[in-house]
C-alpha cells in the first residue's frame, strides 16, 4: 500500500493524504483513513504524488534501425501488411524501454510503420528489464499511412541524427506525386473489395474459403470492433480518409493529423478521436504561425473532440511528458495535458477499463513523484507497472555513476 501521498486519479478530485492498496496487480482501493489488511508492504510516501502511468498512443520504442537509417524493424516491403504485429519485433534489451520506463511512461501503443496497410499495434506494458516488455492486448488498431497527394515531402518525426543539409528535400514533380497516389489508392480500395468478400463469405460459413492471413487480419475491422489508426496529416487527406471510412463503414481514428484544426466539424460530426503528433515540431507550412503545433490540442480539447498526444518515435518516448507540457501554454488546461498521455489514450484505444486511471478494478500501473510529471524537473521515485515496483536504472544512470568519480 502507498499511503499518505497525493493521489491524482483522473477520474475524480485530487485526493490529499491519501493511500492506493494494491493486491494482485490491480487497484482494489483509493482514498483515506483506511486500514490495509494484515500482513500488506505499506510505503509511506508523505509530500509525494501518485499519477497514473503514462501511454504512448503511437510509438516505434524497442524498434531498432540499421546505422543508416535505411532499414527498420517497424516496417516490411509491400503496401500490404497488416497481417504483422510490430511488437514482435521489439527489442527487450533497448535502452530507449528502460529510459523511458524511468520517467514515467508505463505502456506503449507499437505501432508498425510501412507504406500503406502497415500492420498491427499492440498495448505493451514496459514492465520488466529482465523479461522485457509484456504484449498486454495484441491487436487495439491496424495502421493504415493514408495515400497522399504530395508534392512537398513531409519531413519524417524520427530521423537519423546525421548531420546532414537540413534543407527540406526537393519537391516531387506532380505527375509523379500524382501517380503513385493513384496506385496507392487503387490498391487500397481493391484490398478493401477482396478483404470485405472474404468477410462475407467467412460470415455465412460458405465452403472452400482458403484461408489467408493478410486478409484475416482485416476481419476485426469489418466486424466494428478494431479500429484503423489513418495516419492523415494534411487537411485533404484527413478529408479524405474520413469519407473513405463512411464508404467502408469501418471505424478510425485520426493520426498524427497536424492539420485537424481545419476539419473540426468533419471530426465532431463523425465523432473521430485524434491521436496527435509531438509538439516539438516545426510548423509543417511556411505560412503557419510559429505556434501551429502547440495549440492545436487545445482546439481541439475546446471543440470537445477527443484526442491524445504520442511521440511518433522509437527514440524519444521518453519525452512524452513534455511534448504535452508544450502544449499547456497555448490553451491547454495542465490537467487535461495529463489526460493526454493516460487516460486520453486509453480511452480512445478502448482500453479505459484497465488503464488510465487510479480507480478500483484497474490495473496498478502508476507513478510516484516529487511534483508534477510535467515538469522537467519533477522526478520520478518509483514506478509500479501491473502492481509491480520496476527498476529506474537506466544506462545514462549507469555511466553517469561511472565518469562522476573519476579523478579531475
Amino acid at each position: 500500500m502507498l499511503r499518505g501521498g497525493t493521489i491524482h486519479t483522473l477520474a475524480g478530485r485530487v485526493i490529499e493524504g491519501g493511500s492506493v492498496l494494491i493486491r494482485d496487480g490491480k487497484i482494489v482501493a483509493v482514498g483515506k483513513n483506511f486500514t490495509p489488511p494484515d500482513n500488506y508492504r505499506i510505503i509511506d510516501i508523505p509530500g509525494q504524488q501518485v499519477w497514473p502511468g503514462m501511454i504512448d498512443a503511437a510509438s516505434m520504442l524497442g524498434l531498432d534501425s540499421t546505422a543508416d537509417n535505411q532499414a527498420s524493424d517497424a516496417a516490411e516491403p509491400g503496401l500490404l501488411n497488416p497481417q504483422l504485429r510490430a511488437a514482435d519485433a521489439v527489442n527487450p534489451s533497448s535502452d530507449h524501454i528502460a529510459f523511458s520506463r524511468a520517467n514515467g511512461v508505463t505502456s506503449v501503443i507499437e505501432m508498425a510503420e510501412g507504406d500503406l496497410l502497415a500492420g498491427q499495434m499492440s498495448l505493451i506494458h514496459l514492465d520488466a528489464a529482465t523479461a522485457g516488455p509484456t504484449t498486454v492486448a495484441p491487436l487495439v488498431a491496424i495502421h493504415l499511412r493514408f495515400p497522399a497527394l504530395t508534392i512537398h515531402p513531409i519531413p519524417p518525426h524520427e530521423d537519423d541524427d546525421a548531420d546532414d543539409d537540413p534543407a527540406p528535400p526537393p519537391p516531387v514533380p506532380y505527375e509523379q506525386a500524382k501517380a503513385e497516389y493513384d496506385r496507392n489508392m487503387l490498391a487500397l480500395n481493391s484490398f478493401f473489395d477482396e478483404a470485405r468478400a472474404y468477410w462475407r463469405a467467412k460470415r455465412a460459413h460458405a465452403p472452400g474459403v482458403k484461408a489467408d492471413l493478410r486478409l484475416e487480419a482485416m476481419l476485426p475491422v469489418f466486424d466494428g470492433t478494431t479500429p484503423l489508426f489513418v495516419t492523415a496529416v494534411r487537411e485533404r487527406e484527413i478529408r479524405e480518409a474520413v469519407a473513405f471510412a463512411e464508404k467502408q463503414k469501418v471505424r478510425i481514428i485520426l493520426a498524427d493529423a497536424y492539420e485537424s484544426y481545419k476539419c473540426i466539424p468533419l471530426l465532431k460530426e463523425h465523432k473521430i478521436p485524434v491521436v496527435l503528433g509531438p509538439t516539438f515540431t516545426l510548423p509543417l507550412n511556411p505560412d503557419d504561425p510559429y505556434d501551429r503545433s502547440f495549440t492545436t490540442a487545445g482546439e481541439l480539447y475546446r471543440a470537445g473532440i477527443p484526442f491524445a498526444i504520442a511521440t511518433f518515435s522509437a527514440r524519444r518516448t521518453h519525452n512524452l511528458p513534455y511534448q504535452a507540457a508544450a502544449a499547456v501554454p497555448f490553451g491547454l488546461p495542465q490537467e487535461e495535458a495529463y489526460r493526454a498521455v493516460s487516460l486520453s489514450a486509453a480511452e480512445i484505444f478502448g482500453l479505459s477499463k484497465t488503464l488510465g486511471s487510479l480507480e478500483e478494478g484497474k490495473t496498478a500501473d502508476l507513478i510516484v513523484t516529487d511534483g508534477d510529471p510535467l515538469e522537467a524537473t519533477t522526478k520520478v521515485k518509483m514506478v509500479f507497472i501491473d502492481g509491480r515496483p520496476v527498476s529506474l536504472d537506466t544506462r545514462p544512470k549507469q555511466l553517469f555513476e561511472k565518469y562522476s568519480a573519476r579523478p579531475r
